[in-house]
């Protein structure tokens, strides 16, 4: 009797684990994304938009979060809103093209885009309106230089941000405040 039981809660764990395993990977396998995607964009913060119903993370680049302020001569300003507001001003009016590089771990399409001959990627980071993340380097070197967008205030990169801003990060402060 005791053999059976445990061999019943043995059934039901191997079951418990295949579908816990199925469920991991059906959350890896990318979404249906086309490998272009154009039309006009809605822009989300200062790196990510959607396009023709599909969200997109510009590739090679990070842009302040939305509730991210800089420090501009002691005073705070949004740089993350500012972010925002300049792909705004590149996309306006303007239809949107990507071609698509993969897919992050949310699913969002991965892509370099354009409007309007634009490259935003690329020019978000001339501009200073966001670091480089594993490409336009020398853009993001000529921007700090010249203290273009949130080049001319001190600031956390995004990572950075996103990383203290969670449950560890505000715990971490109030414990070591040093």
């Amino acid at each position: 009797m005791k053999a059976r039981f445990i061999a019943r809660i043995s059934n039901i764990l191997t079951g418990l684990a295949v579908i816990a395993v199925l469920v991991v990977v059906v959350q890896l396998v990318p979404r249906d994304v086309p490998s272009d995607i154009a039309g006009t964009a809605r822009v989300i913060d200062g790196d990510s938009l959607r396009v023709a119903g599909h969200e997109v993370r510009l590739v090679g680049i990070d842009a302040p979060e939305l509730d991210q302020t800089c420090q501009l001569n002691g005073e705070a300003w949004n740089c993350g809103r500012a972010a925002r507001d300049a792909l705004r001003g590149m996309t306006g009016g303007r239809d949107v093209a990507c071609e698509v590089e993969g897919h992050d771990r949310f699913g969002r399409a991965l892509a370099r885009c354009r409007a309007g001959g634009v490259a935003l990627n690329e020019t978000l980071v001339a501009q200073g309106w966001a670091v480089a993340f594993g490409d336009y380097e020398l853009e993001e070197a000529r921007a700090a230089r010249q203290k273009k967008g949130i080049w001319k205030s001190r600031f956390d990169r995004p990572a950075e941000h996103r990383a203290g801003r969670g449950v560890f990060g505000w715990i971490g402060q109030w414990l070591w405040p040093w």
